[in-house]
């Protein structure tokens, strides 16, 4: 093993983090925000708009994502009528085609995930608060939702760590961000095996983060924490000739 190679790629990988962070964190909020309405469309929707929800996401998450970046990336590309569009001035450039392949694939797993939350909500939850008078856009946005996105938490934090180790296909498609850097080195440096441990291990202190911040945020939002003991107040005795007693905090 080549610790001075180690070494070189200590300090030359990183260059790859932001890129890496810039893809998964544009591609988690993207696939959220569809995710949202897709979900509650799943979970509530009439059966032909649940049924397209369902279509959407049992093809994307029973597809590989190296796949779907290649159809975007690739594919689209030989299409007449896209390459007269206004739409390949962005998906003409690798890095846009890898962030709407992540955000797609980001957004159906997430769609499964959040509706198994809002199928677990409690029923007498939602007729609870319809019996306060909150409409149904309210109960969903005040009530229904709050809940199920804490049920779905944990799940959800794998699907964060899964967007950041599958961060690294962008490499396929030119991108320099950790992998394609580790991938770089190697064709100058022929010695994959040192670089590529360098690269790992800057993946799992990324995936360790996001895993600490998870449960950090479980631990926020779970409902079981004890409340803070308020301080036991003592009691002067009766001032004489007087029935009054006076609290000492």
């Amino acid at each position: 093993m080549n610790l001075g190679l180690m070494l070189d790629a200590v300090t030359v990988l990183p260059s790859g983090i932001a890129l890496t962070l810039t893809l998964t964190v544009l591609s988690l909020m993207a696939g959220f925000l569809l995710s949202v309405p897709l979900a509650f469309v799943r979970a509530f929707g009439r059966p032909a708009f649940s049924g397209a929800a369902l279509a959407y996401t049992y093809v994307v998450r029973g597809t590989p994502m190296l796949v779907q970046l290649f159809l975007i990336y690739y594919g689209l590309g030989q299409i007449e009528a896209v390459r007269a569009s206004i739409f390949w001035v962005v998906l003409r450039d690798p890095f846009w085609c890898a962030l709407l392949a992540f955000s797609l694939n980001s957004a159906a797993h997430t769609t499964e995930i959040l509706c198994r939350g809002l199928q677990s909500v409690p029923r007498g939850v939602i007729e609870a608060a319809a019996s306060l008078g909150l409409k149904r856009f309210q109960t969903a946005r005040l009530v229904t939702f709050p809940i199920a996105f804490r049920i779905s938490l944990p799940a959800y934090g794998n699907e964060v760590v899964g967007m950041i180790k599958g961060s690294s296909l962008a490499s396929t498609v030119t991108l320099l961000e950790i992998t394609g850097m580790a991938r770089q080195m190697v064709s100058t440096t022929f010695a994959p095996y040192e670089i590529f441990i360098v690269a790992g291990a800057i993946y799992l202190l990324l995936t360790s983060i996001a895993v600490k911040a998870t449960q950090f945020l479980e631990r926020r939002l779970s409902t079981d924490r004890r409340p803070a003991q308020r301080p036991r107040l003592r009691w002067r005795p009766p001032l004489p000739g007087r029935g009054i007693t006076t609290p000492l905090s």
